[in-house]
């Protein structure tokens, strides 16, 4: 293992089917209104989090919310990740601000995320 320790889950997105009632819902658990509220996403911060809602997210292949660890170097961790028996499922790629995210999965065929904000 390298020194690439991750610096905790920053971001969850869960896929919804009504984005309407999804931000609703999410508003109300949260006790805020969303930072981000657009047709194709709603996004909320909570307790140093950002939590997601990616309509048609099962459409794009979401089975489940999908998880995202922040870590310093997304390369060096998809290395360890992948050696360590992981698929990348998604590489590496500027989502915009300059944040990289990619996605793997375990043995088991769980999707977990890597950002990297630079």
């Amino acid at each position: 293992m390298t020194d690439s320790a991750t610096k905790g889950i920053k971001t969850v997105l869960h896929p919804v089917s009504d984005l309407g009632k999804a931000k609703a819902v999410y508003a109300a658990l949260l006790g805020t209104t969303p930072v981000a509220d657009e047709v194709y996403y709603v996004g909320f911060e909570a307790g140093g989090q950002h939590i997601g809602l990616v309509p048609g997210g099962a459409q794009q292949g979401m089975t489940a919310p999908v998880t995202y660890w922040e870590v310093a170097d997304i390369e060096a961790k998809l290395a360890e990740l992948t050696a360590a028996g992981a698929v990348v499922k998604e590489p590496a790629h500027d989502v915009g601000g300059g944040r990289l995210v990619a996605t793997v999965m375990d043995p088991d065929g769980n999707v977990l995320g890597v950002l990297q904000d630079q």
